[in-house]
């Protein structure tokens, strides 16, 4: 009895265990102030348990861009999981990709277990088939849709993940009273025609959530979703009007591969 008591503690303990590290990794001093200050907008912590993210899970992260993200992944990873990181390749685009190779190859304590790889059209391996755990995918599906290739770069992450591995995508929330633009030039995606082209391409749609909601977002800025924080497009023109309305309404949904 006292060992079945103690694995019932255990399986009890682990969870909590978890939390507790993904809560250091958000509260790390090493990151960066800018992103931090970014937090009050973007929530990591509740996003990152929203994709159900463990320290001991192999987890892949595209087009990480500056490294928000891979400043809170990367140590909650480094001893017992497995990073992938694939970066933006492909004409036009490779360039994005620097800031965060120079971040990677300055800091070899800290990302020095992350798995660099490349996505992009024609890039398609982004991981071992079949391999990873969890895919977060933040404010990059409309890049996919300007550029044509949601179909390609949803094939590939489905190939990448395990048999009902989870994938979470965040991106600007468009209007309902208008039809979506399929190029979404203006940054924002109905979250109605996401779900649908993700939901097409093979995954299971298990859940919306409203936490990174901004009802103060009308999406019919003057220069799109840039008019808002943090790119702030139009520089000095409104700038408080702008910063008191925060960054953008975003939606954050949760799928599941389904089949092999």
């Amino acid at each position: 009895m006292r060992t079945i008591t103690a694995f019932v503690v255990l399986l009890a303990a682990a969870p909590a265990a978890h939390a507790d590290a993904l809560a250091d990794a958000v509260a790390n001093p090493a990151r960066s102030a800018n992103f931090v200050a970014r937090d009050k907008y973007r929530h990591p912590l509740e996003e990152l348990q929203f994709l159900g993210v463990r320290p001991d899970a192999t987890v892949m992260e595209i087009w990480p861009g500056g490294g928000y993200w891979s400043e809170i992944l990367a140590p909650y990873l480094h001893a017992q999981g497995t990073y992938y990181t694939p970066v933006e390749a492909g004409e036009g685009w490779a360039k994005y990709s620097t800031t965060f190779r120079n971040k990677v190859a300055a800091d070899r304590t800290t990302y020095g277990k992350v798995q660099l790889t490349e996505m992009g059209v024609g890039f398609d391996n982004i991981a071992p088939p079949g391999s990873v755990d969890f895919v977060l995918d933040t404010r990059n599906f409309h890049n996919w849709m300007d550029i044509g290739d949601v179909s390609e770069m949803l094939a590939d992450i489905k190939k990448a993940l395990k048999p009902g591995g989870v994938l979470v995508i965040e991106d600007h929330r468009a209007r309902t009273d208008k039809p979506q633009d399929p190029k979404a030039a203006n940054g924002y995606v109905r979250q109605d025609y996401a779900i649908d082209a993700v939901t097409r391409a093979g995954f299971e749609f298990v859940g919306a959530s409203e936490l990174l909601a901004n009802p103060k977002d009308t999406a019919d800025w003057p220069n799109g979703v840039w008019t808002l924080p943090p790119t702030f497009i139009l520089k000095d023109q409104d700038r408080a009007k702008y910063a008191a309305i925060g960054e953008a309404d975003n939606f954050l949904l949760k799928f599941r591969k389904t089949g092999s």
